[in-house]
């Protein structure tokens, strides 16, 4: 039966293709792909954990054995029976084999793949005690999953894709009917986070849909950056689609349609087809400069996580790199067996691809921006020790909180500039206290590398506006700082006390909010008055409804993800700022900004 799901649209375009649900676990789970010769590793892996956890509940029906009724009942002893049926039953077992086999899962992401998939068969029995059942078998996975916590294989980059049956590749099938048709593949979860993220992108994934996240969740950042269509905030899709379930995501207005009929396919392709031609007509500027009709040179910078990011960054027109998110280096070294943060030398060699991938056009570096939706290795830090993250030890505080820690970031930074032009941006700074602190650990980590006799070169040093505190202070900033770089999902989240990765209150985070519009207005003219650099490096610069209210701002230099760099681009060439002046003081005027936006 088609049903619709709708959510949160927030990165654009139309996937059709198979479910692949991630499942939550109580405890961390890696979903990664394996290569095609490693698959009898990962089975065994999960055989020696059965086996092994098939000893442990031997040893634990023995010791039951000798004790006496009173010390362990009755219902103990057939609960552990129970457990050990579940652990060799081959439902269980012969569905974890095909996961790893078939979809090249590995051991952990098959195993919480076929616990989903049995939970539900336990749902639909009609006998309650059949049904109880369903928390006996999540013990027994559970148990299996702490055997074989730490050690994961290695990462295969690209999953090998399936086959499709027919041989000739030029006819033509009903994808919804030839299970075996190489289908797209489009992911399903509660969550992801930043760290699966990473995992993930570079993989096969045609889209993705998540039940919780805002806009500018991290999981949605990310998501755009590998340029798929994704819908975050869709509440219980991932417990109302199934494995392998046909689904549609349209990006553009944030719906996912399970089991489509074959008319609405029909309509989806077409609009699939419609927007591959609108891209092919973009990618035309690529090499076009960025120039308003009255003349005005405008700088598109992009917004990267990882080094090889700057490859896409180049292919896609950027002038330089705004915004390189340093954290990401950070994140998921747990899935990749690396516990320890990077060191001097790991980070050093990963910015210099970054310089090197740039081809001599400038890389601006952030340091390391985590805490709130963004912790290391993927572990929540929503506990009660941090009951709102968002507001607690992130970004600069966590650095500053450890200086060996940033000093380290700080001179593979510096050594880095060796190779090309750096611009180093510090995070959320609020204080004149944390400014100068940040500035002497600069000067610090720059006298370490003269006295080791380590070559690194100069860099401009800025920082991000991003809470309303810094944009009311802007004289105080632009005393001490090169350029400012204003990071408006934060700014937006701050101003309006929203937290922009909670789906409950997402449609009260408002870009075009009157309050955020002035703080942002603010920011350019006083720099614009100093001769100061700025840019806008949040979402708000890539998102083509604000390209024209920002010019007319006075805005010159946007920094986005690569994907949206050629679509902003397009509004640039057909803007004339001696027009968007008046009418962009008129949208800041205006109660409700957002209607004067589109008049």
């Amino acid at each position: 039966m088609t049903f619709a799901i709708h959510g949160l649209p927030v990165a654009r375009g139309i996937a059709i293709g198979r479910a692949v649900l991630v499942v939550s676990s109580r405890i961390d789970v890696a979903h990664y792909f394996i290569k095609p010769e490693q698959t009898e590793t990962e089975i065994d892996r999960v055989r020696m954990a059965r086996d092994a956890v098939a000893e442990e509940l031997q040893k634990l029906q023995a010791s039951v054995a000798l004790m006496g009724p009173n010390d362990a009942p009755h219902e103990l002893a057939a609960l552990l029976e129970v457990h050990q049926m579940l652990l060799q039953d081959e439902v269980l077992t012969g569905g974890v084999k095909h996961w790893i086999v078939e979809r090249l899962y590995n051991a952990e992401w098959a195993l919480t793949t076929q616990l989903e998939v049995v939970a539900r068969q336990f749902d639909e029995m009609e006998d309650e005690y059949l049904r109880e059942r369903k928390a006996d078998l999540e013990q027994v996975v559970e148990r299996l999953l702490h055997r074989m916590k730490g050690t994961a294989a290695v990462l295969a980059p690209n999953p090998p894709r399936r086959k499709r049956a027919a041989e000739n590749d030029d006819e033509q099938a009903d994808p919804t009917t030839n299970d075996a048709f190489d289908a797209p593949l489009v992911l399903i979860a509660h969550d992801l986070s930043p760290a699966d993220m990473l995992q993930f992108k570079k993989s096969v994934f045609a889209g993705f849909v998540t039940d919780v996240g805002g806009r500018t969740s991290h999981t949605a950042i990310v998501a755009r950056s590998m340029d798929i269509p994704a819908v975050v905030g869709a509440r219980s899709a991932s417990q109302l689609v199934r494995q392998d379930d046909w689904v549609i995501i349209d990006g553009d207005s944030g719906v996912m349609i399970v089991d489509p009929s074959p008319i609405i396919l029909a309509e989806y392709g077409f609009k699939q087809r419609q927007g591959d031609l609108e891209r092919g007509r973009l990618s035309r500027l690529r090499h076009k400069p960025a120039v308003t009709l009255d003349g005005q040179r405008v700088e598109l910078l992009a917004n990267i996580e990882m080094p090889e990011d700057s490859i896409g960054a180049v292919k896609a027109g950027a002038v330089g790199v705004g915004l390189f998110r340093s954290e990401f280096l950070f994140m998921g070294r747990e899935a990749q067996r690396m516990t320890r943060l990077p060191d001097e030398e790991e980070q050093y060699q990963a910015y210099k691809r970054a310089v090197e991938g740039m081809q001599g056009m400038p890389v601006t570096i952030r340091t390391i921006d985590v805490g709130a939706d963004k912790p290391l290795d993927g572990k929540s830090v929503r506990d009660d020790a941090h009951l709102n993250p968002a507001l607690g030890l992130r970004a600069i505080r966590w650095s500053l909180a450890d200086p060996a820690m940033f000093l380290t970031q700080l001179r593979a930074i510096l050594r880095a500039a060796a190779h090309g032009e750096i611009h180093l941006l510090i995070p959320m700074l609020a204080h004149v206290s944390e400014i100068r602190q940040t500035l002497s650990l600069v000067d610090f980590a720059r006298a370490e590398l003269d006295n080791r006799g380590v070559v690194h070169g100069n860099v401009k040093v800025g920082a991000m506006i991003e809470i309303p505190a810094a944009a009311l202070t802007l004289k105080t900033f632009l005393k001490y700082f090169d350029f400012l770089s204003i990071g408006t999902n934060d700014l937006i989240q701050y101003t309006l006390a929203i937290d922009r990765a909670d789906e409950s209150v997402a449609h009260l985070y408002d870009p075009a909010h009157p309050a955020v519009l002035r703080l942002v207005a603010d920011t350019i003219a006083e720099c614009r008055r100093q001769g100061k650099g700025v840019s806008v490096c949040g979402e708000m610069a890539g998102d083509v409804v604000f390209t024209r209210l920002l010019l007319g701002l006075g805005l010159r230099s946007f920094s986005m993800h690569p994907s949206q760099i050629l679509a902003v681009k397009q509004e640039v060439l057909r803007a004339d700022t001696t027009k968007l002046e008046a009418w962009a003081q008129g949208v800041l005027e205006a109660e409700d900004p957002a209607a004067a936006l589109v008049r």
